[in-house]
């Protein structure tokens, strides 16, 4: 069985890791934050502080762009976008990782404490029953503090995250 994280998408350009993990793994992922990919690789902003990690990091957005563009993943995505809250069929990334978008919006439910993506995230992780993993420190401490009920990892903690027993 596939453990489930919600995650946005540009963290599986950053973090290479999330794309081998020990065991199979789906990544319930916002549309919002496809989106998103498409600001960042065309933003003149640096993405990342070191150069040779930008262009990394550059590559891998477009990578996962021109996947989720093929035509059966854009149908996939397209049809998904008709109706809130509907989920994509997995979308395969290797043997051991699908990716899954979801229809999310941000209904403001937790107000100014989060901004739209945050709550997009905890509101996909509440809809999946699914761990949240971010590499946003911040964010962890928030929904700590707001005592939200959704289990969320930091992305160092990712390979204890896959491993870990009577995950959904």
């Amino acid at each position: 069985m596939r453990k489930q994280f919600v995650i946005e998408a540009v963290m599986l350009a950053v973090y290479g890791e999330m794309l081998v993990p020990s065991q199979p793994v789906e990544y319930i992922i916002p549309y919002t934050t496809i989106r998103e990919l498409y600001e960042l690789k065309d933003t003149p902003e640096p993405i990342m502080p070191d150069a040779k990690d930008e262009t990394h990091v550059r590559t891998k957005i477009k990578e996962l762009i021109e996947l989720l563009e093929e035509p059966l993943n854009r149908k996939k995505i397209e049809k998904a976008l008709t109706v809130p809250w509907t989920q994509s069929p997995p979308m395969p990334l290797s043997d051991h990782v699908t990716l899954t978008m979801v229809n999310s919006f941000d209904n403001e439910e937790y107000g100014e404490a989060f901004d739209p993506i945050e709550t997009e995230l905890i509101l996909t992780a509440m809809r999946a029953q699914a761990p949240i993993m971010t590499d946003q420190l911040e964010l962890i401490e928030k929904i700590i503090e707001a005592e939200i009920p959704v289990q969320v990892f930091d992305l160092d903690d990712f390979e204890f995250a896959v491993e870990e027993e009577g995950m959904v």
